[in-house]
């Protein structure tokens, strides 16, 4: 059995002690803070059964990792994942709704982006091994329980990996600011990947050929381009409309 994780933050442990607080190992929390979020959080975990901890918010810190753990972390076990991608796509009974991330490094961007792919229903997020973050305790933080809900799967290489969804009939479609067609413009009712790139720098030039199609987001006032997960949030929604979900 692999050893326990460190969750922390409202969303994050309280979204796992909704879903699966048997894999709780137990929860600490700073007992100074009296607050009403708090004494629900608490509330919820004892009636869950789960063991609770008092611990100071130097402690918390130490434990997570970070000082923004708003007086809360859970160490949890591992849950049980989807194996691989493949074993994913064949168990799905709907058309396919992946995001693909190429380049995706900075972890608050990737838990953003869990947190909406989780919103819109996404099936998986894609990101290559060696251009991007795993998930680690601020991407889970920022994710808001998502990056326990959304398969992430980094693989060795990513323009492959594109072949392979086409070979399924998946149809990739990447953003690019020069694109000839918007969003608005293609069907995203089918089974499609979602191919977006780093604020700024965009999906890399290998990537870009690879993808069926490429399309852009409308940009009326100054700014050039939109925050990843701002992107994201856009494209994956406009699948969730075409789709009537």
């Amino acid at each position: 059995m692999s050893s326990p994780k460190v969750l922390f933050g409202f969303h994050a442990v309280g979204v796992r002690l909704k879903t699966a607080p048997q894999s709780i190992v137990e929860i600490y929390f700073e007992p100074t803070r009296r607050d009403a979020r708090m004494r629900q959080f608490v509330a919820k975990a004892q009636e869950a059964g789960v063991r609770l901890i008092e611990a100071d918010a130097l402690r918390i810190a130490k434990l997570s990792g970070s000082h923004g753990h708003q007086g809360v972390a859970a160490r949890v076990e591992a849950l049980p994942q989807v194996h691989s991608l493949d074993e994913l796509l064949e168990s799905l009974t709907e058309p396919t709704l992946l995001l693909v991330l190429d380049g995706v490094t900075d972890p608050h961007n990737l838990g953003a982006c869990l947190r909406v792919a989780d919103g819109a229903g996404v099936h998986a997020v894609i990101a290559p091994k060696d251009h991007a973050v795993g998930v680690n305790a601020t991407v889970a933080k920022v994710a808001s329980g998502a990056a326990e809900t959304v398969p992430y799967f980094m693989v060795t290489n990513l323009a492959r990996t594109l072949n392979e969804l086409q070979e399924r009939n998946i149809w990739c479609i990447g953003t690019s600011d020069d694109a000839p067609k918007t969003l608005y413009e293609v069907d995203l009712k089918g089974p499609v990947a979602l191919v977006l790139g780093a604020e700024g720098e965009g999906i890399r030039q290998l990537t870009r050929k690879t993808c069926d199609e490429l399309v852009r987001l409308p940009m009326k006032g100054a700014v050039e381009s939109l925050n990843v997960s701002v992107a994201s949030g856009v494209c994956l929604y406009e699948a969730v409309r075409q789709r009537g979900l």
